[in-house]
């Protein structure tokens, strides 16, 4: 428990990927994303119950070396590209209430795409959630300048280029731009109430980590080289 609060984790875990075939089962640093993700939650006494999402015979198995635990497989209605989060999460959380017959209080989100995951980076988040009385707090990093919405440009079907913001035609130096963040997947955590009532995982009072550094994320082939490289020069670097 946190703080007197049951806290049930749930890694998300699916078979299917485009981008990158059975992405949750590929190493980083010698060990399988999924495998990461269970080895950061075993690593949290005040976690309850670490459970991974799975409709991968697989994955369900190398969640469950990693100490997570596998009480179901995911429905195939739910197990597809466009599925989201919350679907994936109330089901979970349904089914894991039903199946130990205890009520969670707050629910830790934990993909398993996000290898530069920290124990401190989950207990932030929920240290933040449960102290600030938020629905939920998500995890964020800093957008680079480049990738500002101000700076984005769009091309019609007729070739004709625009902005995609019309107030980007006044941005003439990076100091004007407001800093953006984007989410990085480290740690999403919720109230049961945001999840069940509210059926959302931002709810109405959000809140929010910014964590630094560089936090790989990984989509595509050239995410997991990325990903790899960090974890060797992080080694080198110790």
């Amino acid at each position: 428990m946190f703080e007197g609060r049951r806290v049930l984790a749930v890694v998300p875990a699916r078979g299917g990927s485009k981008g990158v075939k059975l992405k949750n089962l590929r190493e980083v640093g010698g060990v399988p994303l999924v495998a990461r993700a269970g080895h950061v939650a075993k690593a949290l006494p005040w976690i309850d119950r670490a459970i991974v999402s799975t409709d991968h015979e697989g994955i369900a198995r190398v969640a469950e070396a990693a100490g997570l635990a596998c009480p179901f497989m995911r429905p195939e209605d739910i197990s597809g590209a466009i599925i989201s989060d919350w679907q994936v999460l109330i089901h979970a959380l349904t089914e894991i209430e039903r199946i130990d017959g205890v009520t969670y209080d707050i629910v830790l989100m934990l993909q398993p795409t996000s290898p530069g995951r920290t124990p401190a980076h989950v207990s932030a988040a929920v240290e933040h959630l449960a102290r600030g009385g938020f629905d939920s707090v998500w995890t964020l990093s800093e957008t680079d300048s480049k990738s500002h919405p101000l700076k984005q440009l769009l091309i019609t079907e007729h070739g004709d280029l625009s902005y995609y913001d019309p107030a980007g035609a006044n941005i003439i130096a990076r100091q004007q731009l407001k800093p953006v963040f984007h989410r990085n997947g480290i740690a999403y955590a919720m109230t049961r109430e945001c999840l069940t009532v509210q059926k959302s995982i931002l709810g109405k009072k959000p809140g929010a980590v910014v964590i630094e550094g560089d936090l790989p994320n990984i989509d595509t082939e050239l995410d997991l080289l990325w990903a790899n490289f960090l974890i060797e020069h992080q080694a080198r670097q110790a």
